[in-house]
């Protein structure tokens, strides 16, 4: 049986793994050619990619 962790540790881990995934993501699209690099975009990303991780851990 798996030993339950703190949800706030949890949800900081996940914002800033998200976030430098985030920036990394619109960098290299940046760098394509694909997107500019905006704070904007990275934000909008990272919460994106933020609830979807929290959705699948926690179904």
């Amino acid at each position: 049986m798996a030993a339950e962790g703190d949800l706030r540790v949890l949800l900081v881990l996940d914002l800033a793994l998200s976030f430098f995934f985030s920036v990394m993501v619109v960098t290299l699209l940046d760098f394509a050619g694909i997107n500019e690099f905006s704070w904007p975009t990275v934000a909008v990303s990272t919460l994106f990619l933020a609830v979807v991780t929290y959705a699948v851990v926690l179904r």
